[in-house]
């Protein structure tokens, strides 16, 4: 059964990712934009293929990802908000709303290229209809927020997430869902996505990955 109208907010491909395009060191905007639509792309087919998720609605004001992912039988919104990401998921609730009185509203991240439709449906299958998230590789973001059955879905999406998330009295979900939880922010993490197994648009678009790993920031005494 599909239980879950999924929103997933991006920004302007310019200025997506930015610390994705940090760690290339080549400042290559032209590779940035070819890579971050290509996780989009990867993230959004593996969405639609999960058997829980009904729609994935996009909400973005850039027409080079809208473009794209209506080729993959996404839905689109362009971003009129002016509150950052989870004003962005809200404008999206709203949406979905009106075209589905009572619908079940999810957040996902769209920066996921290793998303296996499996382990989003049983991620939704775990929250049992209750207000709950996925925890991201380190536990302190998010990559998934799900809405309770007939209620909000009242994101807390920034720094931190995660602790916010808790707080407001949604459920954390640790299930052994690798790939919902290998978010892509860093050159590191798109190793740990490599390893998982990349989607077929980020696979062949992915940086030399055998160049030496990114080093740790030094601490200050």
């Amino acid at each position: 059964m599909r239980t879950v109208d999924l929103v997933l907010p991006v920004k302007g491909l310019p200025f997506a990712k930015s610390r994705l395009l940090a760690s290339f060191g080549s400042g290559d905007r032209a590779e940035h934009r070819r890579t971050v639509l290509a996780l989009i792309t990867d993230t959004v087919s593996a969405a639609l293929a999960a058997e829980a998720v009904r729609e994935v609605l996009m909400v973005t004001p850039d027409p080079d990802v809208t473009a794209a992912v209506r080729e993959l039988g996404a839905s689109t919104l362009p971003d009129t908000s002016t509150g950052g990401l989870n004003a962005a998921l809200e404008l999206g609730e709203r949406h979905l709303r009106e075209r589905y009185p009572g619908t079940r509203v999810g957040a996902l991240l769209a920066d996921l290229p290793a998303l296996r439709p499996a382990e989003v449906t049983a991620a939704i299958h775990a929250a049992r209809g209750a207000r709950a998230f996925c925890p991201d590789r380190e536990g302190t973001g998010t990559t998934l927020l799900l809405g309770a059955e007939g209620g909000d879905l009242e994101p807390r999406f920034g720094p931190s997430s995660a602790a916010a998330h808790l707080a407001s009295g949604a459920v954390p979900l640790w299930g052994p869902w690798p790939s919902l939880r290998c978010d892509v922010d860093t050159r590191n993490d798109l190793r740990a996505a490599t390893e998982l197994g990349l989607g077929a648009a980020t696979v062949g678009l992915a940086p030399d990955l055998a160049v030496p790993p990114e080093r740790p920031r030094a601490v200050r005494a």
